[in-house]
This record gives C-alpha cells, sequence and structure tokens, in this order.
C-alpha cells in the first residue's frame, strides 16, 4: 500500500520507539518526546482555533528555541506551511516577506519582538501575533497562557499529499528582494532519509543547533535528529564561550555551523584550551575552508570534520567530502584537501559541473564549469515568482550559480559563486583560493577577498582582513606572503584590515556588503 511521505511521520516514530527519552533540552527547560508531541497537539488545536486551515502560511521569527522546533510539526499537523525568518533582518524587509507570503500569523519571541513592532500597522494579512517567552503589546497573545489553554489529545490531521509545500523559505538575494523557495513534504522527507545515512545520524546523538533553524530548517535538523530519537539542545547564540559550555554539559555528538563560526571555535580553544569532547561530529556548510581548518578541528580539538554543500533550492544538502575507504591509503595532508572541498554526491542526488555549452568539465581539477544538480530534494519552485523559477530550473536541473572544479576522484571543489569570479586581466582567479592562502598566516583570524576595479586590469582581488588579537601585520607583508604561495596575478594588490566582516545570520560572510564601498550599486565592472 502505497504511503505518503509526510513530515509528521518523524515525530510520530520518535513518540513511539522514544517517548521518555529526553528529546529537547532549552536552557531550563527540558521534555520528554512524550510531552513535545503533547505541547504539538496544544499548538495544532490552537492554531485551529485561529482559523488556520491547509494552505496557509504561518510565520516564525525566533532563535533556536523549543517553540521554534515544536512549531513546525504544530503547522505540519493542519497541512499549513512554516515560514521561518531570518532573525538578521531589518523591519521593512520582514513586511515585505510577511506581506509577500500572505502570512496569516506571526509567532515572535520577546527578544526579537522590537522587530516587529515598527511595522505591525503596515502588515496586510497577519491577523494576529502570538509572543513567546515573554509578552508584547496588550493585543498579543502570550504563548504560554494561550498554548496552555489547549487539548493535549492527538490532533485530527488534515489530509496532506507529499507533494503539498510545507516550507516557504525566504533566501537573501544580492539583489532585488528576498525569494520564497517552496520545499515540499517530499523534498525534506526524502532530503532527510539520505542526510541522516551520510551523517550517520543515530538515537544516541545529542544534537547542538547552532545554525539557526530558520536556515533551510537547520539543515533539516529538526526532520532527521527528530526521526532518529536524538536529543536536541537549543543554542540562542552561536557566542564560542555557550558552545564550549553545551559541547562539555550535554555530552554533544554533533553540531551544524558556518565556516566562520568554526574559526571562532578555533579562535577561542587557542585562548582558553577548553576541555572538549573528543566524540564530535562537525559538519561545515558554506564557502570551502582551507585544509589548514580541517587539519586544526581534527589534531587540536579531535572532532571529525565533515564539509557538506548544498543550497535552499534543494533542500539544501547534495555533497559531502568524507573519505572514502579506497583514498585513506593517501598521506593525512591529502586527506585534509580532500575534506576541504565541497565532495561527492549524496544518494539520490545527481550532480555536474558544466560549461556554458552545456558540456561536463574534464576530471582535472584545472576546468571551471557551473553546478547543476536534480534530486527529490529540488524545490518545487519560488513563491509566487515564475520567471525567477524558470531561469533557476533548466531541463530539470537546478542551477546553483556556483563555480567549481572536479578532479580525478570525482571530487567537486567549489572555486567561487559566479559573481565572485574575478577575472584580472582575461584570467579567472578564485577568491576562495585566495582567502585559503591569507588563513595560513598566523596573523589572520579572517580574510574576505573581492574583485574591485582596476584601469590596466579590469578588476584585481582585494582582501578584507581580520588580525587577531596580539598580532600585527603590514599591507606588504601580507601582499608578499600572499605572492609567495600564489601565482603573482592572483595575489592581493591591496588589503583593508577591519575589526569585523559583515555575516549573516548563519555566519556567512556578505561579500556583496563589501563590494558596495568600491563599486556602488553597479554591476561587475570591467574598465
Amino acid at each position: 500500500m502505497y504511503v505518503p511521505l509526510i513530515l509528521t511521520q518523524f515525530l510520530d516514530r520518535a513518540v513511539r520507539l522514544y517517548g521518555e527519552k529526553t528529546a529537547v533540552i532549552d536552557d531550563n527547560k527540558k521534555i520528554t518526546y512524550y510531552e513535545l508531541n503533547e505541547r504539538v497537539n496544544q499548538l495544532s488545536h490552537g492554531l485551529k482555533q485561529l482559523g488556520v486551515e491547509k494552505g496557509d502560511r504561518v510565520a516564525y521569527l525566533a532563535p533556536n528555541t523549543l517553540e521554534m522546533l515544536e512549531g513546525f510539526y504544530g503547522i505540519f499537523q493542519l497541512g499549513a506551511i512554516m515560514v521561518p525568518l531570518n532573525i538578521r533582518l531589518k523591519p521593512e524587509d520582514y513586511l515585505y516577506i510577511l506581506n509577500h507570503s500572505e502570512s496569516k500569523l506571526l509567532f515572535v519571541d520577546e527578544e526579537l519582538y522590537h522587530l516587529i513592532e515598527p511595522i505591525k500597522g503596515d502588515l496586510q494579512t497577519v491577523e494576529k501575533i502570538i509572543v513567546q517567552n515573554g509578552k508584547g503589546s496588550e493585543e498579543d497573545l502570550f504563548y504560554d497562557e494561550w498554548l496552555s489553554q489547549f487539548s493535549k489529545e492527538p490532533f485530527a490531521r488534515a489530509e496532506i499529499d507529499e507533494h503539498d509545500v510545507c516550507s516557504l523559505l525566504y533566501t537573501s538575494g544580492t539583489t532585488g528582494k528576498p525569494k520564497g523557495v517552496m520545499l515540499t513534504h517530499r523534498n525534506n522527507y526524502l532530503h532527510a532519509l539520505s542526510v541522516m545515512h551520510h551523517l550517520r545520524v543515530s538515537d544516541e546523538d545529542i544534537y547542538l543547533h547552532i545554525l539557526p533553524m530558520f536556515h533551510v530548517n537547520g539543515w533539516g535538523a529538526p526532520f532527521y535528529y527528530t526521526a532518529n530519537g536524538a536529543t536536541h539542545i537549543c543554542l540562542r547564540k552561536a557566542k564560542p564561550e555557550l558552545i564550549f559550555e553545551k559541547i562539555k554539559n550535554h555530552n554533544v555528538t554533533v553540531m551544524h555551523m558556518a565556516p566562520t563560526v568554526l574559526n571562532t571555535l578555533l579562535q577561542y580553544h587557542d585562548q582558553h584550551q577548553n576541555d572538549v569532547s573528543t566524540n564530535v561530529r562537525v559538519v561545515i556548510a558554506g564557502s570551502a575552508p582551507p585544509p589548514a581548518f580541517v587539519k586544526r578541528v581534527e589534531n587540536e580539538l579531535g572532532w571529525e570534520f565533515i564539509q557538506v554543500y548544498g543550497m535552499t533550492e534543494s533542500s539544501p544538502l547534495s555533497l559531502i567530502s568524507t573519505i572514502r575507504p579506497q583514498l585513506k591509503n593517501l598521506p593525512i595532508e591529502e586527506q585534509h584537501r580532500f575534506k576541504a572541498k565541497a565532495g561527492f554526491p549524496m544518494i539520490g542526488c545527481d550532480v555536474k559541473v558544466v560549461k556554458e555549452n552545456g558540456e561536463e568539465v574534464k576530471p582535472n581539477g584545472k576546468e571551471i564549469g557551473e553546478v547543476i544538480t536534480r534530486s527529490n530534494g529540488v524545490m518545487k519552485g519560488y513563491w509566487k515568482n515564475e520567471e525567477a523559477t524558470m531561469s533557476t530550473i533548466q531541463n530539470g536541473w537546478l542551477h546553483t550559480g556556483d563555480m567549481a572544479t572536479v578532479d580525478e576522484y570525482g571530487h567537486i571543489d567549489i572555486v567561487d559563486r559566479k559573481k565572485d569570479i574575478i577575472i584580472s586581466g582575461g584570467e579567472n582567479i578564485s577568491s576562495i583560493e585566495v582567502e585559503g592562502v591569507l588563513y595560513e598566516h598566523p596573523a589572520v583570524q579572517e580574510a574576505a577577498v573581492i574583485a574591485i576595479p582596476h584601469e590596466k586590469w579590469g578588476e584585481t582581488p582585494h582582501a578584507f582582513v581580520v588580525i587577531k588579537e596580539g598580532e600585527t601585520v603590514t599591507e606588504e607583508e601580507l601582499i608578499a606572503f600572499s605572492r609567495q604561495h600564489l601565482a603573482h596575478f592572483k595575489a592581493p594588490t591591496s588589503i583593508s584590515f577591519v575589526d569585523e566582516l559583515p555575516k549573516t545570520a548563519s555566519g556567512k560572510i556578505q561579500k556583496v556588503q563589501l563590494r558596495k564601498h568600491f563599486w556602488g550599486e553597479r554591476e561587475r565592472l570591467v574598465n
């Protein structure tokens, strides 16, 4: 008999097999899977009373909390659609997303309420605001009081098809308004099955929520860790001292984070020499880290480093960088280099790197092409934006906009975003490659490289660098260091020293903000 792939099955399984096991620890809140399921049922009953029906959008603006986690399953039982909001946007951004998504309800954590207050009068479709972990204004509902009114008994679920949209995730575009990515139950379900295999998720895992849940549902963590009866540890802010504290107090076994967050952990460990558990898998996505990062994580912290690759539009993960058995005889330095790459396709994902004419690049680690993928995780499309959907998904393939090479073993290595490739005197330069060299310098804590206009070469590499506390280095010294490790045309021609780099809520460096100083609002210039 055909059983549709619906995400509520994941919590059902956890309750049936792990009901008395600890499900969530959120500071002083600690609940079992039985108790989590009761709260989810209360939420579903409450949503129904407020008029939420199948297909309605329900928005959440919250850090990683118990209330955020239970929101997914409470909403899904009605066949409604979760709209998680990036917690680092401006009020006008929320106004656009809430109105564009036509969200019916908004759940907001009290510490973020000030971001919504200025736009409340301009919300076109939001009928009620429910404030979590505190109180808003008189016309708002207080979550705990509101939730307590409703029955814990099982909710009569809506009839849901696996192709129904369950999540609407707005990507922060570099130009124009953000686009709403429509992911279905089937997208998330099959993605979870693949990823839980590759990351070796088990019922003994203790997962620390560092990556925000609004970020493609924290890479699907509410789904595949729940399905396996793992324990969720909530974390409101990704501060290194808090992360090490949670690891020690709860014996954390797995964490997902951006490379920049991992860098802060390495720097903090340098200064404090934390007593850390070695039974930890740290899963990294985003721009490729230098191999030196991999070496430090595995040698100094004793953690297993796993690089993955994906994007919101593919649910999100498509590639993984673990070392296959036939490559384990390679020198450890070579293995570190492989682990820093995006990797090879996960089960259920077809991934190619193609040139503009559609031909695949040669597996020589040199030819550059665009990464395209097709899988059950590829989005249904962009919400109310058919034109953008058609330009992104062509002939069944999702065009990522990421540029990459393929090595002799089939490992894909992201060299840049299309817009981040630096074309200097007709030569292509990977900003990621240049950044990797800068990170090798002992004084460099963070680095980001962009193209800036140049009268002779069209554009040249420029580096923004954050120096480690107590260290000193000059622009001339860093440029000379780069030239020792790179072809001269690839080395930065100038460097800006800054106190910090602009980042997204998930920790990715916002190069678009860095470019504005040199390019303004113009598109790429070639003089």
